[in-house]
């Protein structure tokens, strides 16, 4: 007889997976392999071979005395479980059961693959719209600034002003423009309306103590008050270019002037110049610094100063006639921190969106647009609805017993008398012929019960419609009587 823990021997079979998940005869190709959980009975599971053993008297009796362990029997047949080495020459035979099943559960590559895609897709995405953006990033960047070869700079005026032996100096704040003035300095001041009340003063007392020029680029009335006494605005100038007009000797040589796209003003000064006019109105205008001999010049626009404009007209020679009468020049540009909290109250106040360059809002619109359409190809496919069977089924009882345990654990005894009674009266209400929607209505279900009980008086409608019981002995009493009066109605 085969003790009950030895298996029978095999004869001419195909090794089946031993306990460890290995097939005999096979090498261990992983050491710490270990069985997986067996499935549930709903949960598929991929089927395993069973083992083929030849019992009796055409293979090896099942008596047959095994070999050692790590031995080979006659034959070349190894016995289930013995490790045994690899032939020489042969490849490993792929495991099975579950180590392959462990083995089918991890990540397909296919799946990395597509992740891999993903990612470079994304990135490609990010560059271009960071190439987008880069290229786009407004075409106002460094307006007016010397240091700047864009279109909206102004090296070449620099340039030129460095070949006639002009020094240009850039400054930022209005500490030092107005200590760099002086009767051998011109100041120029790219933006008046960015400053504050302080800095105003500040470059209004530098410019009628130094002798020199101050050249105000686009000024409104915000800022005129205190740098311009007597000039205001008188709306838009148009859109072309302008004839100078005037005796100014700086306007006479440059001839016409591309002037025609700022601000024109009016002034009330006696000894004002006024040059350019549009519609009877000058953009350009001079005015004497009393007696230090020094003048402040007014212009409606600096386009005649950016890159992209010098060379058209007399433009280049009316810059370079403006901003080269000293030897030395100093070109402010003010910043926020210039600014104040009068300036802003007077409408220099902006939002968030105004501080973010023009570019960025396509670089994000675009990066919106292409989110979108990557969750449109990536998103999830939503068939028709199908039905799957739930992979336990509970008994009605055990439900029951459920929600008792939940309502007494609640302490509710009030929902679960009205539970009991519901339940009762909609029974009654079809054993004794009342419509189903008066089975509630204590008229018409109370007398009909009462025609079908026999001997004594009972309270058909307290039972029915009483109460809340005030403890759990009282809830079991009214399940007791409730159940007694359905038996005598149904056997009435």
């Amino acid at each position: 007889m085969t003790p009950p823990n030895e298996p029978p021997a095999e004869v001419n079979a195909a090794p089946a997976p031993d306990a460890a998940g290995l097939v005999p005869g096979h090498p261990r190709t992983t050491p710490d392999a270990t069985p997986a959980p067996p499935s549930a009975p709903w949960q598929g599971s991929a089927p395993q071979q069973p083992p083929l053993h030849a019992p009796g008297p055409t293979g090896t009796p099942a008596d047959a005395p095994q070999p050692p362990a790590g031995t080979t029997p006659p034959g070349g047949q190894h016995a289930p479980g013995a490790p045994q080495p690899p032939a020489p020459g042969t490849a490993a035979t792929p495991p099975s059961g579950p180590q392959a099943t462990r083995q089918a559960t991890r990540p397909p590559r296919r799946r990395t693959q597509r992740i891999r895609t993903g990612l470079v897709v994304l990135g490609v995405l990010a560059a271009g719209v960071t190439v987008l953006a880069a290229l786009n990033s407004g075409t106002r960047h460094g307006l007016l600034d010397p240091r700047s070869a864009d279109p909206s700079g102004s090296r070449a005026v620099s340039e030129l002003l460095k070949e006639r032996g002009v020094t240009t100096r850039v400054v930022t704040t209005a500490r030092e423009a107005a200590a760099a003035t002086g009767p051998r300095t011109t100041l120029l001041v790219t933006d008046p309306d960015r400053l504050g009340a302080t800095q105003r003063r500040q470059i209004a007392w530098a410019s009628d103590l130094s002798g020199g020029r101050t050249i105000l680029i686009g000024p409104t009335s915000h800022s005129l008050t205190e740098l311009a006494y007597g000039v205001h605005t008188k709306g838009d100038a148009d859109p072309k270019t302008l004839a100078p007009d005037c005796a100014f000797p700086a306007a006479t040589t440059a001839g016409r002037a591309g002037l025609g796209d700022g601000l024109r003003y009016t002034t009330s000064a006696a000894r004002a110049i006024a040059c350019y006019p549009s519609d009877g109105h000058p953009t350009l205008l001079v005015l004497p610094a009393g007696t230090t001999g020094g003048d402040t010049v007014v212009l409606g626009t600096g386009s005649i100063l950016l890159n992209e404009n010098l060379a058209d007209e007399g433009n280049a020679s009316l810059a370079l006639q403006l901003l080269g009468s000293r030897p030395d020049l100093v070109w402010y540009m003010p910043t926020l921190e210039d600014s104040d909290a009068d300036s802003r109250d007077a409408g220099e106040r902006q939002d968030f969106l105004d501080l973010i360059p023009a570019g960025w809002s396509w670089a994000l619109l675009q990066l919106f647009v292409a989110a979108a359409l990557a969750a449109l190809w990536r998103a999830r496919r939503l068939g028709p609805l199908v039905t799957e069977q739930l992979p336990v089924v509970i008994r009605a009882s055990e439900a029951t017993e459920g929600r008792a345990r939940l309502y007494r654990k609640a302490r509710a005894r009030d929902r679960a008398a009205t539970v009991l009674r519901a339940a009762a009266r909609e029974r009654l209400a079809a054993l004794t012929g009342v419509a189903h929607t008066q089975a509630h209505d204590p008229a018409a279900l109370g007398p009909a019960v009462s025609a079908r009980l026999t001997g004594g008086t009972h309270d058909v409608t307290g039972l029915l419609f009483g109460p809340t019981p005030s403890d759990d002995a009282a809830l079991v009493a009214l399940a007791d009587h409730l159940d007694a009066l359905e038996r005598e109605v149904r056997t009435s």
